[in-house]
């Protein structure tokens, strides 16, 4: 028997609630309480989605909440914008999507030395339709030890419009998702495949995928 979707996405607009609730004024607490309702807010959008719902307008959430937990964040905390990028792009948001991601270049992801901030700047100009570059810094971080290659490894073949070596890689994604045993929030959901197969959608390249951990 699957997860209770409907449950799951309750509990998370009740933490989402609680943390609205606690939000301090100003301060770090007030960042990472942000990033804390981000990470609840995608939670239930991601659930909504898995009961064949409308995630749209939690998942919106999510993405305002990452975007504005940036202000006063440490130097390099890319996971705000890769966080709102996703968001955006699960929800089917493309113009949001675009502003977000034009958001992250201006922050400097393309010129950061973190994978994960390439990572964002992969994201972001897969976004935008800018396919050398994306394919620049994908090929950053996938080589990068510590980051996910495969995730970088799928990134760079979209850019390159390369069909069987994306497919084959996002096989790969998706099997690391169902290997796994913890999952962001407790929501198993493979997000990152469905965010490769919307931005492969857009050149004609995704393909057919079959797991509980994806929308059936």
């Amino acid at each position: 028997m699957g997860p209770d979707w409907t449950d799951l996405q309750r509990r998370a607009e009740e933490r989402y609630a609680d943390g609205e609730r606690r939000l301090p004024d100003d301060g770090d607490e007030r960042q990472r309480q942000l990033t804390r309702m981000g990470n609840a807010a995608g939670a239930a959008g991601l659930a909504a989605l898995m009961a064949g719902e409308d995630g749209r307008e939690w998942l919106g959430r999510a993405a305002e909440r990452y975007r504005e937990s940036w202000e006063g964040a440490p130097p390099g905390s890319w996971g705000r914008p890769i966080g709102a990028i996703k968001a955006r792009i699960l929800a089917n948001d493309w113009d949001g999507a675009d502003a977000d991601a034009r958001w992250a270049l201006e922050a400097g992801a393309g010129e950061a030395e973190s994978p994960i901030g390439r990572y964002a700047a992969a994201l972001a100009c897969l976004v935008l339709g800018e396919w050398d570059d994306a394919r620049v810094h994908a090929d950053v971080a996938r080589v990068h030890e510590g980051f996910p290659a495969d995730v970088g490894d799928a990134l760079a073949f979209i850019a390159a419009e390369d069909v069987v070596d994306y497919v084959e890689a996002v096989e790969r994604v998706l099997e690391s998702f169902e290997t796994r045993d913890d999952y962001l929030e407790e929501i198993p959901v493979a997000d990152t495949v469905l965010v490769l197969q919307a931005l492969a959608d857009r050149r004609g390249m995704a393909t057919e995928l079959r797991s509980a951990l994806l929308p059936g």
